[in-house]
């Protein structure tokens, strides 16, 4: 009994971080889950992890409420840059959409509660059931673990002040779009050039109104290019993934002061 006691402020430290890297988590954080459920599997996690890790004696003291900041600054920070990268897709399908004329439908995400494009939507969901598919979800897991090897638990501050940090989280943010960017213009271009076609047929025809034409022109050739572009689609999805883990490991070892 004297052992649990002992543990038990380390355990409390694992859990404020599992805690807070599940509350942003993409799939974890959903709305739908329950957050007893988040919870729960917070307390889970955190009771596995403590007796693996090489964790040292923590002492409550003044000194450990700012490393539970700390360990909740941690856990925030490392669920949020995976959630910047996955939400390019949803990026992708505002871009998608103000193209196919889809902007006027936006619908209610459940996960955030705000409006996001139709198409993104789509493709968001679809991403996460893939997502699940390949056991990333796993590997997520994984990151929070091994966190540990770059930020230890007796670290007291983080370096948010070093240029390399706010050079790297800037640099997410551009790559998100540019990774959006990449994911949209396949069809963006396509109806570009409907367009294109649609000015051209308008000054041949000036009687034909383009405006009533366009309209369902451009979402049948929208949704006839996003048939095609599925397929695709699910080799830049598992390459965002790799990306994904890849800035996430990145950002602990900047965070862990190397």
């Amino acid at each position: 009994m004297l052992e649990y006691i002992n543990i038990l402020p380390a355990f409390l430290l694992v859990f404020m971080r599992v805690l807070a890297f599940l509350a942003v988590l993409p799939i974890y954080s959903h709305r739908s889950i329950p957050n007893t459920m988040k919870i729960g599997l917070s307390l889970f996690l955190a009771w596995t992890m403590v007796f693996t890790l090489e964790s040292p004696i923590i002492v409550i003291d003044t000194m450990y409420y700012f490393i539970l900041i700390k360990e909740v600054l941690v856990g925030l920070f490392v669920g949020l840059i995976a959630a910047i990268l996955l939400y390019a897709i949803q990026v992708a399908g505002g871009f998608i959409d103000y193209s196919m004329g889809f902007m006027i439908a936006n619908v209610v995400d459940p996960q955030t509660g705000a409006q996001t494009p139709l198409t993104g939507s789509y493709l968001y969901t679809f991403a996460l059931l893939f997502l699940l598919l390949v056991n990333g979800h796993h590997l997520l897991l994984d990151g929070i673990y091994y966190s540990y090897q770059f930020v230890p638990m007796d670290q007291v501050t983080l370096p948010f002040g070093q240029e390399n940090i706010i050079q790297y989280i800037a640099t997410t943010f551009n790559a998100m779009f540019i990774i959006a960017f990449q994911m949209a213009f396949p069809i963006v271009g396509s109806l570009f050039l409907v367009d294109v076609g649609l000015g051209m047929v308008s000054r041949a025809v000036p009687q034909m109104n383009v405006f009533v034409v366009g309209m369902p022109l451009k979402i049948i050739v929208g949704l006839l290019l996003l048939t095609v572009f599925m397929g695709v689609f699910f080799m830049v999805v598992q390459r965002l993934f790799d990306q994904t883990l890849i800035a996430m490991r990145t950002l602990l070892q900047l965070l862990g002061g190397a």
